[in-house]
């Protein structure tokens, strides 16, 4: 029976090691980061606070769970923060206009697919790069922002249509944010696809190896067109959570909001290579950027240093990354021991 115990304990550690993976040291640095600002800073741990930092990641982790998905494929989309703000102007028109609220979200996500499927389009069938093809689109959907109202921000708040929207997006039932609700609901099928569904698998194929995944029947083509129009997909929903937020479209891109997305998603143990990585890991990306900007900003710094945060932690984590595929981590614990 003791045997059969120690059996079970060395399999059950062994699947926790495995699925916290590469999450080990963000779980050890977000956990001192935590204990770190709960000590310093009384508020960091009150429910309002948490839930503040939770609705203003909200539009983050959106954009970054569909960019998960296109860099586990192997690829990058640039123009996924441009094609938010594009969709959020045409979600204000479209309330402005008083349009039933339910059929302008269903447009407003219409739309956003249609943009993702636009560059789905040209990188899966016409072969352009996709970096060249999202770079390009990143320029048009940010000049469509700008055109769409004459650069002015549209202001919702006023309009009937917006107020049920507004409701659901500011609303809580118990004390947890409906919002906070529904970004759960938004992982947890992000991460059942990734994990159990065959387009997952594939997604995961087309990463590790293009030309293996061709030769064992994957067509690659529809599966890359298929993440960039999901890709589109979360860019609308991020967009209707933006507006909802704010309470107006505005046309400008916050300048680190690109950066941060694609920060989290590599931070939390996604390859930038493709091939490797997750939604767990992604949520964790965010939960760190979040905590680090909410804790500069309850201990006064500017909001200046949130690119440059970010930066030096996006670096840092790519850095790490290539490290261990490498095995250079490998090699100096074969290097410890042998001197031992």
């Amino acid at each position: 029976m003791t045997d059969v115990w120690e059996s079970a304990q060395r399999k059950y550690f062994a699947v926790l090691r495995h699925a916290l993976g590469k999450q080990v040291g963000l779980l050890a640095g977000l956990t001192v980061l935590i204990v770190f600002l709960g000590i310093t800073e009384p508020i960091f741990l009150t429910w309002g606070n948490l839930t503040n930092i939770a609705g203003a990641n909200s539009v983050i982790l959106i954009l970054a769970l569909g960019s998960t998905f296109v860099i586990i494929s192997g690829g990058l989309d640039l123009s996924i923060a441009a094609a938010a703000a594009a969709v959020g102007m045409m979600f204000g028109l479209l309330l402005q206009a008083g349009v039933n609220p339910v059929l302008t979200i269903v447009v407003t996500l219409i739309i956003g697919l249609m943009l993702g499927a636009f560059n789905g389009v040209l990188i899966s069938y016409a072969k352009i790069s996709f970096l060249v093809v999202t770079l390009g689109t990143l320029a048009v959907y940010t000049s469509v922002a700008l055109l769409l109202n004459d650069g002015a921000t549209i202001n919702v708040f006023g309009y009937e249509s917006f107020q049920p929207i507004y409701r659901f997006i500011l609303g809580n039932f118990a004390g947890i944010p409906y919002l906070l609700m529904m970004d759960v609901v938004l992982v947890v099928l992000a991460a059942l696809v990734l994990k159990y569904s065959s387009f997952g698998r594939k997604i995961y194929a087309i990463g590790s190896n293009r030309e293996a995944a061709r030769l064992n029947g994957i067509n690659v083509a529809r599966t890359t067109f298929a993440v960039f129009t999901l890709s589109g997909l979360s860019a609308g929903i991020a967009s209707i959570v933006q507006v909802g937020r704010l309470t107006g479209a505005g046309p400008t891109i916050d300048p680190t909001l690109l950066l941060t997305v694609i920060a989290a998603v590599l931070i939390g143990g996604t390859a930038y290579t493709g091939g490797a990585g997750g939604v767990g890991g992604t949520v964790l990306g965010v939960i760190f950027l979040g905590v680090i900007q909410n804790g500069l900003t309850l201990s006064g710094v500017s909001s200046f240093w949130r690119g440059t945060v970010n930066g030096f932690v996006l670096i840092a984590a790519v850095g790490i990354g290539v490290a261990r595929d490498q095995g250079w981590f490998s090699r100096a614990r074969r290097t410890k021991a042998d001197h031992v």
